[in-house]
């Protein structure tokens, strides 16, 4: 609906069209659908490169046919990836920082949606896993290549933006981060699963990247975090498992009904990806529902204690999983 309203009467977000990216890379996770995959086509036809990391091969694959139907030139990879797998994020990733001369973008747009409750191959609540770990997990093993890129002469600042939702208002009343005893527990509801990791994205771009490694290292770098809008893409399927029955078939038939076609979406993100005023303003770590609309965070998303409580409980979980020696040190 937001869609044909605004192709017919420009009510809804403005267009966001990047421009003149030429020798610029690109990493988005989830860049082969919905959301990642508009993020992905749109700085491919402005001339940047682009790779796109999935879980299924059939997605890189359409993906990279139907952008080339565009844009004949665009330079567009796809590498497969299991967001919900840290050991596959490690091997995946720490290839990808050593084989890349530069990063100029980062972009965290896979996620599953609204679900029941279950782990991923770690023994993690899956939307904690996937939506938020996972995502932790690609920052620190490319950051290096962000640093490298952000010290080369004449290159505007990184930017790693994440996707995360005004659905981080459905996070549990109680959120502590303190142990994944914490995190995977099945008592919690759908929306508040996938809440708690919205919420977490919020945290992480404004307490952890930001707040932590950027002004501890004085990174010209700039971590952020954004609301798409209610988005029409596959993933509303999933409140049908959610909420088995007439309820989740309510909530798929509303969310469809009521919102933005994945372009729109994507229109946040490339808005913090390339606009001049996040550099000429500062905002580092900052949070936006819309393009060029700072979020209205809620009180656990501006706690700065919840997000040291976040940082450290990430950094122990990966390390309780894979080694002592899994992460790379954010300050070397």
């Amino acid at each position: 609906m937001q869609s044909i309203l605004q192709k017919a009467t420009g009510i809804g977000p403005e267009r966001v069209q990047p421009e003149d990216l030429n020798g610029r890379v690109a990493i988005v996770t989830g860049g082969a659908l919905g959301i990642g995959y508009e993020v992905s086509r749109a700085l491919a036809n402005a001339g940047c490169r682009v790779i796109m990391v999935n879980r299924k091969e059939e997605q890189g694959h359409d993906a990279i046919e139907k952008i080339h139907k565009e844009s004949p030139n665009a330079s567009v990879e796809w590498k497969e990836c299991d967001m919900g797998n840290l050991a596959q994020v490690r091997d995946v990733f720490s290839k990808l920082r050593d084989s890349l001369d530069r990063l100029d973008f980062l972009v965290l747009s896979a996620g599953i949606n609204t679900n029941q409750y279950g782990l991923d191959a770690d023994g993690i609540d899956r939307h904690f896993g996937v939506n938020y770990l996972g995502q932790f997990y690609v920052c620190n093993q490319l950051w290096p290549l962000l640093r490298k890129t952000s010290k080369t002469a004449g290159t505007p600042a990184p930017r790693v933006v994440f996707e995360a939702s005004e659905m981080h208002r459905t996070a549990p009343k109680e959120v502590h981060f303190a142990s994944l005893d914490e995190i995977n527990n099945p008592d919690l509801g759908p929306t508040e699963l996938y809440g708690r990791t919205k919420l977490a994205l919020i945290l992480l771009a404004k307490y952890g990247l930001a707040g932590k490694v950027i002004s501890y290292n004085h990174d010209n770098i700039y971590a952020l975090s954004v609301h798409p809008g209610a988005v029409n893409t596959a993933m509303q399927q999933q409140w049908k498992d959610a909420y088995p029955g007439i309820t989740g078939k309510l909530l798929t038939w509303g969310m469809l009904a009521g919102g933005r076609d994945p372009e729109q979406g994507s229109y946040s993100a490339l808005w913090a990806l390339t606009s001049p005023k996040i550099e000429e303003q500062n905002m580092n770590g900052w949070y936006f529902n819309d393009p060029d609309s700072p979020g209205k965070e809620t009180a656990q998303a501006s706690d700065v204690q919840l997000g040291n409580a976040l940082w450290d409980l990430s950094h122990r979980i990966i390390k309780d999983k894979l080694g002592d020696d899994a992460l790379v040190d954010w300050n070397a």
